[in-house]
């Protein structure tokens, strides 16, 4: 198996005599420091690039695994050599981002971004009776594991939570989860909304003007998904209005250009895309590399096996998995 650096592979300890561990970041690197037809298992870093590095993985010919440190993989699905897996870190990143969108929230709510810009300025600004997140109604759509995290976070500060997922559930922690075609009743009364979602052709522009117009007056829109989830110029007009506010770690365009209207508009919090952004080295992350190995020392299924492709079918590229 090859790591992008060596810190990665000193934390990642012994992982058996059966396993080599050697450090190679194919951003950087074409070709492994090792016999490439050895390598079974590829672990990526952060903010990976495309073509060049998954072209780089697919000569090396006997890959059995990528592993990606994101819950989002649609990025990467282009480009998945044919017959590789593809496994993302879903469960790693679920506290911090889940943290970081109630961090939104609350700077939204208590309006922490304004008090933080009267600092600046060595200005006293008060401003009481800001509106809590306790006894407000919130709506996670896209209720997977970081939704959850969410959801858990927001009824220990007494919040009412409900999901919305691709179909209609009971989720393990007791969540009702709706289906998406629920959306517009839901929306009604939803006073805090977190976008969770992957982009794919099912979530893009999901929150469009139409959705947007669901919402009720004063309402909060939490983005912790992907921009491209969110109609950006349908947002502004809305917050321009004063109408809803937006919390965002993601945007579309990304970066958001300097002279974007986002940025000046009233009611609107926004982040780099940082939510889930965490050192490699991280427990979580050794974790994911190890149940990967365990997975391919034993014949099974890859850890969070996300796809495996592509193959051409009537045209289109499908993705499956069949065990070697």
């Amino acid at each position: 198996m090859t790591v992008p650096d060596a810190q990665i592979a000193g934390a990642l300890g012994d992982v058996g005599d059966d396993v080599r561990v050697a450090v190679w970041d194919p951003r950087e690197e074409e070709a492994p420091p090792v016999d490439p037809a050895e390598i079974r298992l590829v672990c990526l870093p952060h903010y990976t690039g495309g073509r060049t590095v998954y072209e780089r993985i697919g000569a090396l010919g006997g890959v059995r695994v990528i592993q990606i440190p994101s819950a989002g993989f649609e990025h990467a699905l282009p480009f998945v050599p044919e017959g590789v897996a593809l496994a993302n870190a879903r469960g790693v990143h679920d506290t911090r981002v889940a943290e970081f969108a109630i961090g939104l929230a609350l700077a939204s709510q208590r309006l922490i971004d304004r008090f933080v810009r009267a600092q600046d300025e060595g200005r006293w600004d008060p401003v009481y009776f800001t509106p809590s997140l306790a006894d407000r109604r919130a709506l996670v759509v896209g209720y997977g594991s970081i939704g959850a995290a969410i959801g858990a976070r927001l009824r220990a500060m007494e919040v009412e939570v409900e999901g919305v997922g691709r179909s209609a559930r009971v989720a393990p922690d007791g969540t009702v989860v709706h289906a998406a075609s629920d959306l517009p009743r839901l929306l009604r009364g939803a006073e805090l909304v977190f976008v969770v979602t992957p982009h794919d052709e099912t979530t893009d522009k999901l929150v469009d003007a139409a959705f947007l117009a669901a919402m009720p007056d004063g309402a909060l829109l939490v983005n912790v998904g992907r921009g491209k989830c969110v109609d950006t110029d349908a947002l502004v007009a809305e917050c321009a209005s004063g109408r809803l506010r937006a919390a965002l770690d993601v945007t579309d365009p990304e970066p958001l250009p300097s002279d974007h209207p986002a940025w000046s508009t009233p009611g609107m919090i926004i982040a780099p895309h940082v939510a889930g952004a965490t050192p490699l080295t991280d427990r979580r992350n050794l974790d994911v590399y190890r149940a990967q190995i365990a997975a391919l020392r034993e014949g099974r299924e890859p850890y969070n096996l996300v796809a495996v492709g592509p193959t051409e079918v009537d045209g289109r590229q499908t993705y499956t998995w069949e065990r070697a």
